[in-house]
C-alpha cells in the first residue's frame, strides 16, 4: 500500500516554504525573499538587499569542474574576464534548465496525475500529495529566477534567460508530445519524463549543494531546494508505480521506451545551450572546441548517479527493456 503524507481530512493544502536553518544568513536570506515575493505579489519586482548583500563577488558562480570543456585548450587560453562572465551564464543556464523543467515537464506530470488521467486508484491523500508538490514547484522555480536576478545585478551582465533555448530536457520532452500520434502516448511521455526528473533532480542539485567554493546564494538555492525534492522523489516513484501496474502491454511498453528516453536526456549536459553561450560570448575557436566535446563521450554526461532511477527499474522488472547503458552512471 502506497504511504504518503497525511493531512487532516477537508483541510486545506497550504504550501509550506523548504525547511532551512535559520541561524543560517544565507539560507533565512533566501528563505525570507522567497516568502515575501510568494505573499506580497506586489513586492516580486522590487529590489530586496538581503541576497544582493550576501553575495560574494570573488566567489565563482558555477564549479568549474563542472564544464563539459573545463580542461580544453581553448577554454583554458581565455582570459579571467570571458571566463569569470561564462561562468555566470552557466549559473543562469543551470537556474533555466530547472525552470523549464519543472514549468513544462513536471508540473504537467502532476497535474495529470492529479486530474485522473491514468485511472491509477489513487485516494484522496495522493491527490493532495501531488498537489502540494505541484505549489512546491512553483517555488522552486521562484527560487532559482531570484538566483538569477541577484547574478545580474551584482555583476552587472545582462545575461537574459531569454538568450537561451529551451533547456535539453525540456525539449525532448516536447519533440516527443509532438511525435505521439494518440492522447494516451503523450500522457505517459509525461509521466515518465516527470518520474525521472523527479528521481533525478537531487544529484542534479546535489552537484552545486555541496560545493563549498561557488557563490553562497547559489549553493544554498541548490540546496534549499534539494530538501523538498527528497519527498518529491518517493511521491513520484509511487505514481509511477502504481500507473504501471495498471498498464496493459503496449502501453507498458511505451512507458518503458520513455522512460529510457527520458534516462539520457535527463543527465547529459545541454550541448545547445553550451553552444549558444559559447556563441554568445564569441569564443574564438569556441565552435571547434563544441565539436571535441560532442565526439568526446566522456564529456557529455553531467548527472552520475542513477541509483533511485536504477532501483525503481529493478523493482518494476524492465531493467533489461529500458535503453540505457547503466555501465556508464553509478549505481549504488
Amino acid at each position: 500500500m502506497t504511504t504518503l503524507p497525511q493531512h487532516p481530512p477537508g483541510g486545506p493544502i497550504t504550501p509550506a516554504l523548504p525547511a532551512h536553518d535559520p541561524g543560517d544568513p544565507v539560507e533565512n536570506a533566501v528563505i525570507s525573499r522567497l516568502a515575501g515575493n510568494w505573499t506580497r505579489r506586489a513586492s516580486v519586482k522590487k529590489t530586496e538587499p538581503d541576497l544582493d548583500d550576501l553575495f560574494e563577488p570573488d566567489r565563482p558562480d558555477y564549479p568549474e569542474h563542472l564544464l563539459p570543456f573545463r580542461d580544453h585548450p581553448t577554454y583554458l587560453a581565455l582570459d579571467e574576464p570571458v571566463r569569470r562572465k561564462l561562468l555566470a551564464w552557466a549559473w543562469v543556464a543551470f537556474n533555466k534548465n530547472v525552470m523549464d523543467n519543472e514549468q513544462r515537464v513536471v508540473n504537467p506530470g502532476f497535474a495529470l496525475i492529479a486530474s485522473g488521467a491514468f485511472d491509477a486508484g489513487l485516494g484522496e491523500t495522493a491527490v493532495q500529495a501531488v498537489t502540494q508538490a505541484m505549489v512546491d514547484e512553483q517555488y522552486h522555480t521562484l527560487m532559482h529566477l531570484n538566483a538569477s536576478a541577484v547574478t545580474r545585478r551584482r555583476r552587472g551582465w545582462h545575461l537574459p534567460e531569454t538568450a537561451l533555448p529551451l533547456a535539453r530536457k525540456a525539449r525532448r520532452h516536447e519533440e516527443r508530445l509532438a511525435a505521439a500520434d494518440h492522447p494516451w502516448q503523450r500522457h505517459l511521455t509525461t509521466l515518465a519524463f516527470t518520474t525521472v526528473s523527479e528521481m533525478s533532480i537531487n544529484a542534479y542539485l546535489d552537484l552545486m549543494a555541496q560545493d563549498d567554493e561557488v557563490q553562497p546564494v547559489n549553493r544554498v538555492t541548490a540546496e534549499l531546494h534539494n530538501r523538498d525534492e527528497y519527498c518529491h522523489s518517493s511521491i513520484s516513484e509511487e505514481m509511477a508505480k502504481a500507473v504501471h501496474a495498471r498498464l496493459d502491454p503496449e502501453r507498458r511498453a511505451y512507458f518503458v521506451e520513455a522512460f529510457g528516453d527520458g534516462l539520457a536526456a535527463f543527465g547529459a549536459h545541454d550541448l545547445t545551450t553550451w553552444r549558444r553561450i559559447v556563441r554568445l560570448l564569441d569564443i574564438e575557436g569556441g565552435e571547434a572546441m563544441m565539436r571535441d566535446v560532442e565526439n568526446e563521450p566522456g564529456r557529455t554526461l553531467l548527472v552520475q548517479d542513477y541509483s533511485g532511477l536504477h532501483g525503481l527499474c529493478a523493482e518494476l522488472g524492465v531493467l533489461d527493456e529500458v535503453s540505457f547503458d547503466w555501465q556508464s552512471v553509478t549505481v549504488r
